[in-house]
């Protein structure tokens, strides 16, 4: 059997890890421009690009969002912060600019391939980032408060905020923090068909992860389980029907009729 392949992009994939704390150093134009051209490199749908990216500069808009996305203050102490967004609205007006008549208004699949293509490129540039010694964390709650961020962005209508993503030179206590464990692989990678687990599934995938958090947390609010803990913390939570609110709003002006 032939050994493992182990090579420096595996390692560093293997060793990231999200970081919200960072030390008071900036970073580099030189380091930025590294990242963002790794950005543009993403791989993306018919080569359309359809993601746009804004910088976020100004220490006033970092602590507006630090509290619009869900009270997280180590944004507004990020040292930089990049916006990623699902993007129809410049082929949208290129094609009403060329003059093409009938021109119908993007739908789902526009919408879903842009927003692959952004997180892609925020994930290039997560790794790019991570190769240069920054540390990075994604933001999933800038898709919540959708009236402020529209506003605060000035997004027209085909631009979806997907995902914010913060990014500084980690701390020592973040770089010799812990990996957070994964599943394993036998309950995530399938052969050919979707596995659906059983009870019995379950309760191998979350032991060992079950006995860690209900042996470090006081948080659990009666939980007797994984579950439970999961859906009080995740699925049922305030933030999640603020960002299931927010979405809605997102998805219900893209698809107007008006």
């Amino acid at each position: 059997m032939n050994p493992t392949p182990i090579n420096s992009v595996l390692e560093l994939m293997a060793a990231r890890k999200s970081v919200r704390s960072y030390t008071d150093q900036p970073v580099e134009d030189s380091v930025k421009a590294c990242v963002l051209d790794a950005v543009l490199r993403g791989p993306t749908a018919g080569n359309m690009m359809l993601y746009s990216v804004i910088e976020v500069t100004g220490q006033d808009t970092k602590e507006r969002l630090a509290v619009t996305c869900d009270h997280q203050p180590f944004i507004a102490k990020a040292p930089w912060v990049l916006l990623f967004l699902a993007d129809y609205q410049r082929w949208y007006d290129y094609y009403t600019a060329c003059n093409i008549d009938p021109l119908r208004t993007p739908e789902q699949g526009e919408l879903f391939l842009a927003c692959c293509d952004a997180m892609i490129a925020a994930q290039n540039a997560v790794l790019a980032a991570e190769s240069l010694g920054l540390g990075s964390c994604y933001i999933g709650d800038i898709m919540e408060n959708y009236e402020i961020h529209k506003d605060l962005f000035n997004l027209p209508r085909f631009v979806f905020p997907i995902t914010l993503v913060c990014f500084g030179y980690p701390t020592a206590q973040q770089k010799n923090r812990p990996l957070t464990p994964r599943y394993d692989k036998e309950f995530i990678v399938f052969k050919d068909t979707y596995r659906r687990l059983d009870n019995s599934g379950f309760e191998k995938m979350f032991k060992d992860r079950q006995a860690q958090i209900f042996k470090d947390r006081t948080d659990l609010k009666g939980a007797r389980n994984m579950g439970e803990y999961m859906f009080q913390k995740k699925y049922d939570s305030t933030f999640q029907a603020e960002m299931n609110r927010s979405v809605r709003l997102i998805l219900d002006r893209w698809f107007s009729t008006e």
